[in-house]
């Protein structure tokens, strides 16, 4: 499937954000939990030293936004997984049996449609222990209505085909029509949502991590950073600035 200029853009800049996460530990100038400055309660403006700054605690901004790369690409990634694991199922499986079937999960996803994700993210995190795995299960169990309905329409016109009716009429069963023919047909949009997906799954993250419901510190997260950093917005307004110039990016 050919990519248009924006959906390039979208996954160049996944990948930037991947290579940065791998090699964190090479880019990061400082450890990024450690106070590097004695500056504790009172942020330093970024200088030669530290580029970007350092926080309340002394600990250079710019090695904590690299290594929160790791944890918003974690999240981001996994989250996404488990997104497309649940909408891709619904969508073929509404999609290709239709009637009753298609009926009954698309009500269910219409419904699911009608709550708003952050704060249906915020009631199952605080039921859970916050971690990085709980925040990543909630995250997909609350984003994946877009690709189910994606998915089914792609289905719907799949399974129309020729080739697919040929198969039918041959006796194939259900599972080997889907599994053979209809889900490879249905996989590159499948790819081209998880990719785009992706921002929407760090951006959910960020807004739990700034809610105090995301990884518990001192794991750097974009959004905790900034959460941090409300306090001192008008002393040191770079501390909120660049995690949500890298969380926007």
């Amino acid at each position: 499937m050919r990519l248009n200029p924006m959906e390039a853009a979208g996954v160049l800049m996944v990948i930037s954000l991947a290579l940065v996460a791998v090699f964190a530990p090479v880019i990061a100038p400082h450890d990024p939990v450690r106070a590097v400055a004695n500056t504790f309660g009172d942020p330093s403006a970024p200088s030669s030293a530290f580029p970007l700054g350092t926080d309340q605690l002394g600990r250079d901004v710019l090695s904590r936004i690299i290594f929160g790369a790791r944890i918003s690409l974690t999240v981001g990634v996994a989250a996404m997984l488990v997104t497309i694991l649940i909408g891709a199922t619904i969508g073929l499986l509404s999609g290709f049996f239709g009637g009753a079937t298609d009926f009954v999960l698309m009500r269910f996803t219409d419904v699911m449609l009608t709550l708003p994700a952050l704060l249906l993210a915020m009631a199952l995190v605080s039921v859970l222990r916050p971690s990085l795995l709980s925040i990543l299960m909630v995250i997909g169990l609350v984003s994946w209505t877009g690709v189910a309905r994606v998915v089914r329409a792609e289905t719907l016109s799949m399974a129309q085909r020729d080739f697919v009716l040929a198969a039918r009429a041959l006796g194939a069963p259900p599972r080997r029509l889907i599994v053979r023919h209809v889900f490879p047909n249905v996989m590159p949009i499948i790819v081209v949502m998880a990719v785009l997906g992706t921002s929407g799954t760090l951006l959910l993250d960020a807004g739990l991590s700034f809610l105090g419901l995301g990884v518990p510190p001192p794991t750097p997260s974009w959004g905790r950073m900034i959460e941090e950093a409300t306090t001192y917005f008008r002393t040191a307004p770079w501390l909120a600035v660049f995690p949500g110039i890298a969380i926007f990016y």
